[in-house]
């Protein structure tokens, strides 16, 4: 197995920030690997504090009086200069509950309210997101939305459209758009699960 040696912080910025790691690998060589994190500080690392816990989280969530429609947000992105289609996400503040995160992200991105169902803890469990480039973690949380679009919640930085899709827009989604991995997995289950809770069972 190989041994961390040293952990230097490479930047000071507010939500992500990079860490270098270095050390030797499983036949003695010396390595060094960029980690990107949400962590503040070293000490906050999963790497040192072996926990996992939820950076952020997103929301599955279903719309209208059939529950027929997914909420999507079509977001732009400064990594590919262009829009992706996601779930609504954020992040988790500090000392707040994953599912309250959820909620106020869900309103402050979309002006809607969000009611989390209760569903097995394996489900909801924080995943890690893309582990060859960071420790990140988030947490999915599902249920249902109603009332009405608005964007008069979002920060200065967040180009947001929200998308209220049912599964025909979620099949030409899939076919000819950007979408984020995560989503799409879901979106695979909207699209093909008579009932749309049916995989959490």
């Amino acid at each position: 197995m190989p041994k961390i040696e040293k952990i230097t912080k490479q930047t000071e910025n507010p939500y992500v920030n990079l860490y270098l790691v270095e050390g030797k690998n499983k036949v003695d060589h010396l390595f060094r690997y960029y980690v990107a994190s949400r962590a503040k500080t070293m000490e906050a690392l999963k790497i040192k504090t072996k926990k996992n816990t939820p950076d952020g989280v997103l929301m599955y969530s279903l719309y209208g009086e059939k529950r027929d429609k997914i909420v999507l947000v079509r977001q732009y992105r400064v990594s590919i200069d262009d829009y992706i289609y996601e779930f609504p996400a954020g992040l988790v503040e500090s000392g707040e509950e994953f599912h309250e995160a959820a909620v106020r992200e869900m309103h402050e991105e979309t002006g809607l309210t969000f009611h989390p169902l209760k569903v097995d803890p394996c489900y909801e469990k924080p995943f890690f997101t893309t582990i060859g480039m960071t420790d990140e973690a988030c947490s999915a949380v599902y249920g249902w939305c109603e009332g009405e679009i608005s964007r008069k919640y979002l920060e200065e930085s967040e180009v947001i459209e929200v998308v209220l899709a049912d599964r025909e827009e979620a099949k030409r989604i899939l076919r000819e758009e950007n979408v984020a991995i995560m989503c799409s997995y879901h979106l695979m289950h909207f699209i093909h699960d008579e009932e749309p809770f049916a995989f959490l069972k």
